[in-house]
């Protein structure tokens, strides 16, 4: 079996984490591919028949599975790569909550269960995001967590038109909209005040941004509906389209953002039967203290 491994090298745990995980696995006959940037860190030190691909592209069209060693930010980066190439993926939590990690660095052995099979598949929906320009240009993002239209520099209140298949339903007066898949029900859409949502759910989050209204709540749309949103800043300056956190892109009032349900799907690796909301309640005590 030929295993990636994907690591957050500015984790020193991660990185040792991540070297325990390739002497496990090859002594039992898999093959460690890794990026150069990684083996830079020792990870596949000492590895025989490790491979190293020159990026991200190479590394998941050459592995069957792969593993990330860090936290939910590891996982969201590489998901996007992990959906394109059909890969099933696990991750393994050194970051402080790991919502979407599966394993904790003192059971790494329980990996050696991707070898004999011993695992299942979840499948996590994932959203597909479109600026349309006024001049007919056209900007695609995959989103695994949420994508946000919120104010830019200036810290002025925006507004923000939604459309429900191509029907206006909603107008906000906020400092932004997010809208999220089931697996960022968890994230910024819970510190905004949104549902918890089982992540095996087909649906996609709205949920305003410090909205200036006391009856502006969470809305949550049928995996099949496809939301327009345009935004206006009374000073014309321009909002930003955030995307995962990661990529951040200047929007005008011209522009119309679309958001609904992609193709592609994120295999998620489950090793254990384990109750979502148990373990939703042990994550979210470890963030109180």
């Amino acid at each position: 079996m030929k295993i990636a491994l994907i690591v957050n090298t500015d984790k020193k745990k991660a990185i040792s984490c991540a070297a325990n995980i390739s002497k496990i696995l090859s002594e039992k006959n898999a093959e460690i591919i890794t990026l150069k940037k990684f083996s830079d860190y020792g990870v596949i030190k000492d590895i025989k028949n490790a491979q190293v691909a020159d990026n991200y592209i190479e590394l998941f069209s050459l592995c069957d599975a792969a593993v990330t060693v860090g936290g939910d930010g590891t996982i969201i980066h590489s998901a996007k790569y992990a959906a394109e190439y059909d890969t099933p993926m696990i991750g393994i939590n050194v970051g402080r909550l790991g919502f979407a990690a599966e394993v904790e660095p003192d059971n790494i052995k329980d990996l050696l269960r991707l070898l004999s099979g011993e695992f299942s598949i979840q499948n996590r929906m994932l959203l597909d995001v479109t600026v349309t320009h006024k001049d007919g240009s056209v900007k695609n993002f995959l989103v695994v967590n949420d994508a946000t239209v919120a104010r830019g520099r200036l810290s002025r209140i925006i507004d923000i038109s939604v459309w429900l298949d191509n029907s206006p339903i909603s107008e906000y007066h906020a400092d932004g909209i997010l809208f999220s898949t089931p697996t960022g029900s968890t994230a910024y859409s819970l510190s905004a005040g949104g549902p918890v949502v089982y992540p095996e759910m087909e649906c996609i989050l709205l949920t305003p941004i410090c909205p200036h209204s006391l009856i502006s709540r969470s809305v949550i749309f049928d995996g099949k509906s496809v939301l327009n949103t345009t935004v206006k800043i009374r000073d014309n300056s321009p909002a930003v389209l955030s995307i995962d956190g990661e990529e951040n892109i200047e929007i005008s009032s011209s522009d119309v953002v679309t958001v609904k349900k992609s193709d592609k799907i994120l295999k998620l690796i489950k090793l254990y039967d384990r109750n979502f909301y148990q373990l939703l309640n042990e994550k979210l005590k470890e963030r109180k203290s």
